[in-house]
């Protein structure tokens, strides 16, 4: 489902300052469950040949990094009984080095080995009358989580192995970050300086608007019952990516499970925190960390995200009931990046 149409995207602008009036191109669609929207400025563009290489670009990182389909790269190694190592794609290694990297960083709230807890969760196919999971079950399922002892990447050889047959890999927290870096590399390609990529709300920018100024993004104020922006974020070159637990979430018996769950407890996060901004160098890692830093709260989120050097913005739950229901707060990088407005 590929449209492309000479126009702006109301929640962003991309382009920079021309000669003459520069085309602006948009380019939308539905990929790895959702949708995405690329607007790109400039002149001379050819948006026949750039819509085919967008849809050649998602199609191949798809056939690698869908957990949805049955023969891309990911579910095969998830499938199979083999626990010897396995030649791989260079784009696959690339995502779990990268997912190590936060995994080491973020003392394991990111992993990609966590299906077992998301399916026991309810994550998945769940049924209003199916139980809350048992501290047994929950132990079970933490035995086929944690990619540090279970996956062995071996990026000179470019190899993959897993420690036990059942253990597998989601790349739900990641994957769109870098399809989103991926199809940005494909736009450069046609010599495009001024674009922004934008898959299910992760994103990337560069260069700057027809107005010559940087590219202004909204993060979402976190009410699933009504989408309004609660911030506005001047961004150019960097990535962007919103983790939030407001819009996935069951209740049972007066309490509520968020589908963000804490592969170190095995149980969904309880604290207030309920949405995680990350701007970072590309967008694979603003994904990666948003959800990390989502899992830890806001609490000790900050105190990792200043050690860690990140841009990070959270928004959590007041306490009690009164006229603002968000309380937030953002570490130096996020603030520094507000100031230059």
């Amino acid at each position: 489902m590929l449209r492309w149409f000479p126009l702006l995207l109301p929640s962003a602008l991309a382009g920079c300052l021309f000669d003459e009036d520069p085309e602006v191109l948009r380019l939308s669609g539905e990929t790895m469950g959702t949708t995405y929207n690329i607007t790109v400025v400039g002149t001379d563009l050819d948006g026949d040949a750039m819509a085919l290489a967008v849809t050649d670009s998602l199609a191949s990182i798809n056939a690698k990094m869908s957990n949805w389909d049955p023969s891309s790269e990911v579910s095969k190694f998830s499938a199979s009984g083999d626990t010897q190592p396995v030649t791989i794609s260079t784009e696959f290694a690339k995502v779990i080095a990268a997912a190590n990297d936060v995994h080491a960083q973020s003392d394991g709230r990111f992993d990609v080995t966590l299906g077992p807890l998301i399916e026991l969760w309810g994550f998945g196919p769940r049924k209003p009358e199916d139980p809350v999971p048992d501290d047994a079950a929950i132990a079970a399922a933490l035995a086929y989580v944690g990619q540090d002892r279970l996956l062995m990447l071996d990026a000179e050889a470019g190899t993959l192995a897993k420690s036990d047959a059942a253990v597998g890999i989601n790349l739900s927290a990641i994957a769109k970050g870098y399809g989103v870096d991926a199809v940005a590399a494909t736009i450069e390609g046609f010599g495009v300086e001024n674009y922004m990529v934008e898959i299910g709300g992760d994103l990337v920018t560069r260069g700057e608007n027809d107005k010559g100024e940087t590219w202004r993004i909204g993060i979402e104020r976190p009410d699933a019952s009504v989408q309004t922006v609660k911030l506005i974020v001047p961004v150019s070159d960097h990535g962007l990516a919103t983790s939030g637990d407001y819009r996935n979430f069951f209740e049972q018996d007066g309490v509520r499970y968020s589908h963000i769950i804490d592969p170190t407890t095995g149980h969904p996060i309880t604290h207030r925190t309920t949405s995680v901004t990350v701007v970072a160098d590309d967008a694979m890692m603003a994904d990666a960390w948003a959800t990390a830093l989502l899992v830890l709260g806001a609490e000790e989120g900050l105190k990792l995200a200043e050690e860690k050097e990140l841009a990070a913005f959270f928004i959590s739950r007041a306490a009690q009931d009164g006229v603002e229901p968000y309380i937030v707060q953002q570490s130096s990088d996020f603030a520094a990046i507000l100031a230059s407005q």
